[in-house]
Order: structure tokens, then sequence, then C-alpha cells
């Protein structure tokens, strides 16, 4: 069902860039500003430059931050900055990093992989996306005619695959190996070996992949296809632009981590979060765990606990800027089937961030679908820490604190043709951009 295809990779040249710490990011989406502009400032030829490049009051339709973004590729193309390999490669990469008490390696295969629309059901997704970011997207495509950064997609395996790839880098040096800003190891083997090549390839006919990060940028792939098609008379079914840059990861991996997409919210006033909470007491249990300045670590720690061991039950936990107090509610037996059983599948209702979305934000904040398709309204964390204090500092008005969705939910989510909410997971780690690119230029 699947072609994955290796391709002639474009990676930095290391006779110029020494350190690919220097010149790699995280994806763009998950960068906030202020790490946008240290990236900016660590090195001249940071891939940020490319795939978030800073705007300007004097920016116009034909200078801006995707114009730039094309004119610094050609520029480092031509000075030797960025060097495209002679040869077709699958790129094997490994990252390695601290999760509790442990050191974990996830692997993943970089490779081209062909487009699909979603209804032949071989590329899945499992969130909804936001139609502004698709548009912005797209125009940096159409700008740049070059796959930055991969979109993180996960595969089916029994450990074949995975173990092919391994054995053809047995014992050979990496052609990048650095430590990030956040101290994880990453290394990078070109893999070169027809045999290889085909084997993998026949391998992954079978499968279906299923989008974990990056459903924007497939959909926004999809878009330039059929843009390219309606507006270039030499499109044909060789064009690259008929395939996508992915990194792919076997869903049997032990470094695949995924961990919980946790809500910030603005806009949500004292007044309205109390009449929400009195209202979710008709399908809540809620306890409460208010705290003090001198108790508030003992507190959170409890109310965090309780949250974890309480998944079988679906819990949220709610913190607002209003009061000092964390709430707990507990989602009694039978209230999804008995409010949404007509309407949802029994996979969707069992997805905390369903309860979220549907019941919390819907039905009882009575948010509409402009509300909720307001990006500009919403912000997420992937730890508690985090979560809480963007509603200590102010930045936004009520966290929603959540447990991870488990890989075999998104699983059957995407198998079955549904869609989850939007950030209904966090892989982890993700996947760096500018390590490989791919250009869909002819």
């Amino acid at each position: 069902m699947a072609t994955v295809l290796p391709f002639k990779g474009i990676l930095y040249n290391p006779e110029i860039i020494t350190d690919s710490a220097d010149v790699t990011t995280p994806p763009y989406d998950v960068i906030p500003p202020g790490e946008q502009q240290a990236f900016h400032e660590r090195h001249p030829n940071n891939v940020i430059r490319l795939i978030l490049g800073q705007s300007t009051p004097a920016d116009t339709p034909r200078d801006n931050p995707h114009t730039r973004s094309a004119a610094y590729f050609r520029e480092w193309m031509t000075q030797g900055v960025l060097k495209q390999d002679d040869q077709p490669a699958l790129y094997l990469k490994a990252i390695t990093y601290a999760h509790g008490e442990s050191s974990v390696t996830r692997y993943g295969l970089i490779a081209r992989v062909g487009i699909e629309a979603f209804e032949k059901r071989i590329i899945l997704p499992h969130e909804k996306t936001f139609s502004k970011v698709k548009s912005e997207r797209l125009e940096l495509l159409k700008a740049t005619h070059c796959n930055y950064c991969p979109i993180f997609s996960l595969y089916p395996d029994e450990g074949f695959i995975l173990g092919t790839l391994e054995a053809a880098v047995d014992k050979s040096q990496p052609a990048v190996d650095f430590t990030d800003e956040q101290g994880h190891r990453h290394r990078l083997w070109r893999i070169i070996d027809p045999a290889v090549h085909a084997q993998v390839t026949a391998a992954m006919q079978d499968k279906r992949l299923f989008i974990a990060d990056g459903h924007h940028r497939y959909e926004t792939s999809l878009n330039f296809k059929k843009h390219l098609q309606a507006t270039d008379p030499t499109f044909n079914d060789q064009h690259p632009a008929n395939y996508v840059l992915m990194y792919l990861c076997s869903m049997s991996d032990p470094g695949l981590i995924i961990l919980p997409a946790h809500r910030l919210v603005k806009g949500l006033g004292a007044e309205e979060m109390q009449k929400a909470l009195n209202r979710s007491r008709a399908w809540f249990n809620i306890a409460d765990y208010p705290f003090a300045a001198d108790n508030r670590k003992t507190v959170e720690k409890q109310f965090l606990a309780d949250l974890e061991q309480g998944v079988a039950s679906q819990p949220i936990g709610i913190y607002t800027r209003h009061a000092s107090v964390f709430h707990l509610l507990t989602l009694r037996s039978g209230v999804m089937e008995e409010l949404f059983g007509g309407e949802l599948d029994p996979a969707l209702q069992q997805l905390d961030v369903t309860v979220l979305t549907r019941l919390l934000f819907m039905t009882i904040l009575e948010f509409d679908q402009q509300r909720l398709d307001d990006a500009t309204r919403f912000g997420y964390a992937s730890t508690a820490d985090k979560a809480l204090a963007a509603i200590d500092s102010g930045d936004f008005d009520a966290a929603f604190i959540l447990n991870p969705t488990r890989i075999e939910q998104v699983q059957e989510v995407a198998q079955k043709g549904l869609i989850m909410p939007r950030k209904s997971t966090y892989f982890y780690p993700k996947v760096r951009s500018g390590l490989v690119m791919n250009t869909l230029a002819e």
C-alpha cells in the first residue's frame, strides 16, 4: 500500500558545519518566539531561517519570511553549506534521551513517501488541523519547493524492517552525530545498498502509515500537489511533488513515547469557570485541592499523582489563575455513552481529549466551533509543571491537565477512519528539523 523510496537527501555539509546542533531545531510548531530568536542568533545558517523566518513590518508579497526562506536555501546550496547526496539513500535516524531514570533510544527511517489521499486509507491521520496553519505552510511550500523537515509517521512492524535497517548500519560510523540543547543525542546513517532499499520498499508495501506529528504539513503537501496539477502543465506522475519527506517509526519501538498534550486556554474569566465547575457536577465527581504558598508543592504533587492513578476514569485536572485550588474531575461511568453514544464511536468516547472537548469545552463551557478553531486562544504543554507555570505567569487563564493518549488508542482511531480532537498526542521527542531535506523541484 505505502510507497517508501530512497532519495538523494540534502544535508548540511560537515566540512562547513562542524556541529549540527548549531543549525538544527525542533519542528516549527513547537518553537516559541523566544526560542525562535535564540535559534536565529545561534548560527547564520540555522534552519530556523528556512522553517520559521522572522517577520518585519516592511514585509511585502515579494519580500517576506517565505520568499526569504527560498533565497536562503538557494544561497546555501550555491555556497555549499547545504549539499545534495550523489546517490539515493535511506537514512536511519537514532535519538537517545533520558526518560525517567532510564536512557532510551528511538529509531526512525527517513525516506520519500508517496502522497495518498486520506480516502485511500494508506496514510491515515488521527487529529483535526487548523485551516489557518495549513494556508501559511502552503505559501512556504509554494515559495521554496522543498521539505525542510520530515513528517513523523508510524508503521506496524514486528521487527523485520527495523532489524534490516539496524543490520545495514551495524558497526558503521554515523554521518551525523551531535547532542542538542536538551541533551538528546542524534545520529544519522546513510544506507545506500540497493538490496536494502528493495527489501524495505517491498516490506512497506503492505503497511498503513499513521501520521503522528505533522498533520498540517501532510495536508499542505496534498494541497501543494493539487496546486501544481492545476497550474503546471508539465506536472506528471514522476514529479517530485508526488512524494513527501517522512520519518517512519515502528509502533513497537521501545523508544516511542507519548506525552500528554495539556490544554491552556485564554479568555476564561473567574465567573465563567465557576459556573462551568458547578455544571460539571452533573457528570463528574469533583475533588478540590486547595493550597497556600507554604504547601503548594505538596498539594500539587498529590493532585498530579491522583490524576495519574485515576486513568481508568478519564480524569481531568483544572487549574485557573483566579483561585489557589486544583480541581480533579472524575467522569462518572456511562456518561459519554449516554450523551454521545449516537454520534461518537466508542473508540473516541474512551479518549480523555474527547471528554475534554465534547463534554467540558462544547457542552459545559459552550465553546462553539469558531472558538475551538481559534488557535490564538489555545496553548499546549507536554508537562504538567509547564502547564501550571503558564497559569501562574498570567499567559493563560486556565489549564486542563490530561493523562497521555496511548499508542493503541491512536492506532484504533486511525484504523477506523476516525479523527481525534486537535493536539490529542505529543510524541516525544520531536523529530529534528534540518537533518535531511528533500527538494520538490524537478
